[in-house]
């Protein structure tokens, strides 16, 4: 092999050198200067270290700025298994931005994923949050995961863990995106399914707080289009609460009221995005329907009144939001009882919607008799 072969040719060097000269007259360039500010992500760090680090349970291992989060499974179960689950808070996140609130919806995260993996009969052991920016604010950093930290400390669950991204030309700011990631445990024997369900079963309702997590762009479409209303101003028939006390409601957890009566549940479901035709199916098996009786409670005033200005169908209303129920217990009659007893001592309304029936697995809304 020649020398002109294993080397670039003195022709190719000299247009290389050119564009090194070319180069160096341009000024520096930094991180900083590409968007990314390394110094707002180590003031972010501070500022959440006490946060986070309130969160740590018994089980917690290491310490604050590990690589990795660890956990010890708790000694007392016998044969665990874990029960995992991610989400969003989906565009409740730009209500939390318009009106420059941003220390609920961690929380909002927090309690979504709770309750996702509740309905298998988890406890959660650890959470795990990421957050990703166009530009890093360090007080809204600080903010978001105040209310994570909230979360995690309501529901008994450590923050082990988490990311903050800086991402410009990704995210146009003020935008950012929020994503948690839990790990429950639960016994094997008393992993809670459809199969549990059972023909003649009772079905308990338990109230969400509000919109939960979501049809917030179906929400707000309908708040800035037709309603013409911002975040700051009053919502009709809220008494005096403005439009980001409405729709900043935190998500409700179910963990404290459905723990003590989690023997006596035969299958639950979290009314989530699909409302509650969308998520009830999940907990029936194919032989069976679940029939709610769409009469047996009043339907909040934000669900009224987005309605009402939207000029949505029943049909809609039901696939979007959910409409005031925020889960759903299948259980016998001994059960409902002692569901809806245990849910009312810890705040939160419940009462029994409807029963499960021979069929195929389908969820039936019935205008049945008013209460």
């Amino acid at each position: 092999m020649t020398l002109r072969g294993a080397l670039p040719s003195f022709t190719g060097w000299s247009q290389s050198t050119h564009w090194c000269e070319r180069v160096t007259k341009w000024p520096p360039l930094s991180y900083s200067s590409a968007g990314v500010d390394i110094d707002a992500a180590d003031d972010s760090k501070h500022r959440i270290k006490a946060l986070v680090e309130s969160t740590f349970t018994a089980g917690t291992r290491g310490a604050f700025g590990g690589f990795g989060g660890m956990f010890r499974v708790p000694k007392e179960l016998k044969e665990p298994l874990l029960v995992s689950s991610a989400d969003g808070v989906g565009t409740k996140i730009k209500v939390a931005i318009e009106a420059g609130r941003h220390d609920t919806v961690g929380h909002d995260l927090v309690n979504h994923c709770v309750n996702d993996i509740l309905v298998q009969g988890a406890v959660p052991l650890f959470f795990l949050d990421y957050v990703a920016f166009g530009k890093l604010v360090p007080e809204t950093v600080e903010a978001i995961v105040r209310g994570v930290a909230d979360g995690c400390r309501e529901n008994g669950c450590a923050l082990v863990g988490g990311e903050t991204a800086e991402m410009p030309g990704l995210y146009t700011p003020p935008d950012y995106d929020l994503a948690g990631f839990i790990v429950g445990a639960v016994e094997e024997a008393s992993v809670i399914s459809r199969d549990g369900a059972c023909e003649g079963d009772t079905l308990v309702a338990l109230a969400s707080s509000g919109l939960h997590t979501n049809g917030y762009s179906l929400a707000r479409k309908i708040v800035q289009d037709r309603l013409k209303i911002g975040p700051h101003d009053a919502f009709p028939g809220a008494d005096g609460k403005s439009v980001a006390d409405v729709l900043l409601a935190i998500h409700r957890s179910y963990l404290a009221v459905m723990k003590p009566v989690l023997p006596q549940v035969h299958a639950m479901a979290h009314i989530t995005g699909g409302g509650i035709l969308g998520n009830l199916d999940r907990a029936l098996p194919p032989t069976l329907d679940a029939h709610v009786d769409t009469r047996s409670w009043d339907v909040p005033n934000v669900f009224s009144v987005l309605q009402e200005a939207g000029g949505v169908s029943d049909a809609e209303m039901f696939r979007a939001f959910n409409m005031g129920i925020g889960l759903i217990v299948a259980t016998d009659e001994a059960g409902a009882e002692a569901v809806c007893a245990s849910a009312l001592n810890g705040g939160i309304p419940a009462w029994k919607v409807g029963t499960l029936v021979a069929g195929s697995g389908r969820v039936i809304l019935n205008r049945g008799a008013s209460r």
